[in-house]
């Protein structure tokens, strides 16, 4: 499953996706991953969280981000869930079509049965038609 938090910048999608991450890890079984652009919120997450600085890794390209995320779960079978903050900027998909890195998330989520949930810096209004299903917050 993949679900979206959605709102123009400064709206608080971030305090709410580690409100959600930190609720979830006390209820999972596995383990849980957040993506960040930085870790500037390394204090905010439960220690039992991995957190991935993705500007460390040379990701040039939502291919490679893709294939990053793959490579993650890869290494890890017990991973139930991932969180994905400030998705446009880490997959490098600012300012294009979000739509078919959604549909490879879609298909990734249900091979491996780990459920994602991004934070999208963008007005509702602005998300395809097609993904407005995925929308769980929108502020």
């Amino acid at each position: 499953m993949v679900q979206f938090i959605v709102g123009e910048k400064g709206k608080g999608k971030t305090k709410e996706l580690l409100g959600r991450v930190n609720s979830e890890i006390k209820k999972v079984s596995g383990n849980v991953c957040y993506l960040d652009k930085s870790t500037k919120h390394m204090f905010e997450l439960n220690n039992k969280v991995r957190l991935i600085d993705v500007s460390e890794y040379l990701i040039n390209s939502s291919d490679e981000f893709l294939g990053f995320i793959s490579g993650i779960i890869s290494q890890d079978h017990d991973l139930e869930q991932m969180y994905l903050d400030s998705f446009l900027k880490i997959s490098c998909l600012e300012d294009k079509d979000i739509t078919p890195a959604i549909e490879k998330l879609d298909d990734i989520s249900n091979k491996y049965n780990v459920d994602f949930t991004l934070s999208v810096s963008c007005p509702e209004s602005k998300i395809p038609d097609s993904l407005k299903s995925k929308i769980v917050v929108s502020l």
